[in-house]
């Protein structure tokens, strides 16, 4: 496969590696989408579900006698049922390509949309690198590009963050470095009561979106380590990560002043 990047499912219960120009997508709660948003070869959606042990094995089967169309086939060493949907839009035909297959007790769905005619190696590669992660095994934390899941929390601390600094403070909040004193007010005032973690995180999240509206070369990611998922901060030249976390939240837990404008000067 030309050059990848990785995915890890919410919950972190599989993993996947797609080409690095797609992008994850919006879709809906059961399915994960992707594509290249600039030169489009088609969209890749992955729903996957857990079951016993021999799940996903069953599933294959299942669908192999419910589904006349279906047939047997193999991507690497994985044994999928595989078919596929004609349909028109626009004038234009494309098809469906729909992989069944099962690691374990996972089941997964697959489906390729794309122009008829076109080509599905990329669909076939991003499935052979499936994998199938055990719950209670811990696996080495990780960074992989931030998923629409963390981008939704990104967008609801700053949503929060900006509608409490004008109902409290009774001005606008623009996410740039002079807004750092606002979080500061917020937190002088004890707007936030100490146990209310969510919102000591959304300063710390909105402290990085700060640093990131101001200084090049950062860019979101999702960090995966044991059960945490949560978004950092990426310094793409030193490969150095800042951790909203531990910018506000770990010191409010820990009873220790909160002292914004240092932490900011901190993860420049």
């Amino acid at each position: 496969m030309k050059e990848t990047k990785r995915f890890i499912a919410p919950g972190a219960w599989f993993a996947m590696d797609y080409p690095a120009d797609w992008t994850e997508f919006e879709d809906t709660a059961e399915a994960f989408l992707f594509y290249n948003p600039d030169v489009w070869t088609g969209n890749f959606r992955i729903s996957a579900y857990r079951g016993n042990a021999t799940f996903g094995r069953d599933s294959v089967e299942q669908e192999l006698r419910e589904n006349p169309s279906a047939q047997r086939i193999k991507i690497g060493e994985r044994e999928c049922a595989y078919s596929q949907e004609m349909f028109m839009e626009e004038g234009t035909y494309y098809v469906s390509h729909i992989w069944v297959l099962g690691i374990g007790d996972l089941a997964f769905e697959c489906t390729f949309t794309t122009g008829r005619g076109k080509p599905v190696d990329e669909a076939r590669q991003v499935i052979a690198s499936l994998q199938a992660r055990q719950p209670g095994v811990k696996y080495p934390a990780e960074l992989i590009p931030v998923r629409v899941s963390e981008i939704y929390q990104i967008n609801e601390a700053y949503e929060w963050v900006e509608k409490t600094v004008k109902d409290v403070l009774k001005r606008d909040f623009q996410g740039m470095e002079e807004d750092v004193q606002a979080l500061q007010e917020l937190v002088d005032k004890e707007v936030i009561a100490p146990k209310k973690k969510e919102h000591w995180l959304a300063l710390g999240i909105v402290l990085c979106v700060i640093l990131n509206n101001e200084v090049d070369g950062l860019e979101w990611r999702t960090l995966i380590d044991g059960n945490r998922e949560a978004p950092v901060l990426l310094n793409l030249t030193t490969g150095t990560w800042t951790d909203p976390m531990k910018l506000v939240w770990s010191k409010v837990k820990a009873g220790e002043p909160v002292n914004l404008s240092e932490a900011y000067a901190s993860a420049l």
